[in-house]
């Protein structure tokens, strides 16, 4: 609602919030207090006092403090529910003898359903045993100007997304996902330091985008009057770190990416990168499937995770294997493999219905192929291994078979969460590599990489062998609730509203 609408404009419910607050005002009493009394959390009470008996008085006097989500208002004696931010609740009472008619009458008469109020007197329980709080005395904390949402009429998706701060007053899956998120983070952070791994910080804003094929932000920086870039990915500066003696090294970051969002797709996104010298792209894979399993278990005590609408789903054991030319021909009927011909590819794509882009390459048809005739069906952890060199400026030549890199992409419930690497150390095929992506780029390939001569400098001076793995934390979130990018994310990006 805009501050510009005219008093008289405004909503029944909203105009008579507002004359409240003028008549709080009006009398010397505070609508928004710097401070009020509060000795205790609801939770610390409810755990304090969880054995009460039915009826009992303990003598006790506390402040709590919370929401106002329930509210019975009858002749003597009132009742209400407070709510704290990690949803524990606790009942507040409010009798004639003990608080006053003038204050009975003001709780009556000021008080909404979504104000913040403190409540000091006795913890007790009712002749239901109820435990509550019997008030002595109570103090506005916050007006609420707006309604909550009522229960029968739950908040459609873009509003929960839109206005966050609501959803998370009147959800408890929106407060649980907001609590499962970091402690996914610290299991990540405890799984890498267990293991010898360091933390480090690379920056955001870029001289040149690189470490992966991806349309970036560009912005400009007034001071240094230059165009710079939001980064896509960390990698050529974590491989920096490696190169500097830091062989066992990761970050989580953020990461901006200019191109399309869905329900697995943000433009601005949380990613875990992790490097570990003398490592390859079976040793990074047993180490992704050790951190996704750690954190399952961190967070539901089994590797069977429980998602939002009640499935179960299994993530322990060792996760299956795969031959993405396998899979491509298992889709296709036919045998496709590395050296079948550009032009073989995109008969196969007509054929399946699919667009083919005239700037694809060779090995993006036969990644777009696979992509198409697995949608849907990788649901369960599954490595797929084995990818065209040209779509992998970054990773080494696979080892036995010609026309692949050694790189995989890990799959569950349907979507990417991970990829890895045995990542190319030689500097000299990692320049032809880039060179190839800059003349891509000239030609209006907007996702190739830049030449980046400080990257290869470093290159230079030796870097170990290496296995490398990106994941998408959003993603990791998605995989162990069963929910759509947008609830994993705390504040997605979304349009403004018309006005």
């Amino acid at each position: 609602m805009s501050d510009q609408i005219p008093e008289d404009d405004l909503p029944e419910q909203l105009r008579i919030r507002r004359e409240k607050r003028l008549a709080i005002l009006a009398r010397g009493d505070e609508a928004y207090p710097v401070e009020v009394a509060r000795t205790a959390t609801l939770k610390e009470i409810r755990t304090k006092h969880d054995s009460l008996a039915i009826d009992v008085a303990t003598g006790i006097i506390e402040s709590l403090s919370g929401r106002v989500i329930f509210k019975r208002d009858t002749g003597k004696l009132c009742f209400a529910t407070l709510r704290e931010g990690d949803g524990t609740e606790l009942q507040a009472m409010f009798s004639l003898d003990k608080i006053g008619e003038a204050s009975l009458e003001l709780w009556k008469s000021d008080i909404d359903l979504g104000d913040l109020v403190s409540v000091t007197g006795e913890i007790i329980t009712s002749k239901r045993g109820e435990l509550s709080i019997l008030a002595s005395t109570w103090q506005l904390a916050a007006k609420s100007l707006r309604p909550l949402p009522v229960d029968h009429k739950p908040l459609s998706e873009e509003t929960r997304v839109r206005m966050r701060y609501v959803d998370l007053i009147v959800r408890p899956e929106a407060r649980n996902n907001a609590r499962l998120r970091p402690q996914v983070m610290k299991s990540l952070r405890d799984s890498f330091t267990s293991r010898d791994f360091i933390e480090v910080e690379t920056p955001m804003l870029q001289v040149m985008h690189g470490g992966a094929t991806a349309r970036p932000f560009k912005t400009h920086s007034n001071a240094y009057d230059m165009d710079l870039f939001l980064r896509i990915a960390p990698e050529l500066f974590l491989k920096r770190c490696v190169v500097g003696g830091i062989e066992r090294v990761f970050e989580i970051n953020r990461n901006f990416r200019n191109e399309g969002a869905d329900s697995s797709h943000s433009p601005e996104f949380a990613m875990i990168e992790s490097y570990q010298a003398y490592g390859d792209w079976d040793s990074i894979a047993k180490l992704t499937q050790d951190l996704i399993q750690e954190a399952a278990q961190a967070v539901f005590g089994s590797h069977v995770v429980r998602h939002h609408d009640g499935r179960e789903v299994n993530l322990g054991g060792k996760w299956r294997e795969a031959n993405l030319f396998d899979l491509i021909s298992d889709g296709v009927g036919q045998s496709v493999n590395p050296q079948t011909s550009q032009a073989d590819l995109k008969k196969i794509a007509e054929k399946l219905g699919m667009k083919v882009d005239p700037k694809w390459v060779t090995g993006k048809i036969a990644e777009e192929i696979f992509e198409y005739v697995t949608e849907g069906k990788l649901n369960e952890p599954i490595f797929v291994r084995g990818y065209p060199v040209d779509t992998s400026p970054l990773v080494r030549a696979h080892r036995t078979i010609p026309g692949l890199v050694e790189k995989w992409d890990l799959y569950v419930e349907g979507f990417e969460l991970a990829t890895g690497y045995s990542e190319l150390i030689d500097p000299v095929i990692q320049r032809e590599r880039l060179i190839e992506q800059a003349a891509l780029g000239v030609k209006g390939d907007v996702e190739a990489m830049g030449l980046d001569e400080d990257f290869l400098r470093a290159m230079e001076y030796g870097v170990p062998p290496m296995g490398g793995m990106g994941m998408g934390v959003d993603r990791l979130l998605m995989a162990l609730t069963g929910l759509g990018i947008r609830e994993t994310i705390l504040f997605p990006l979304v349009k403004p509203e018309e006005s």
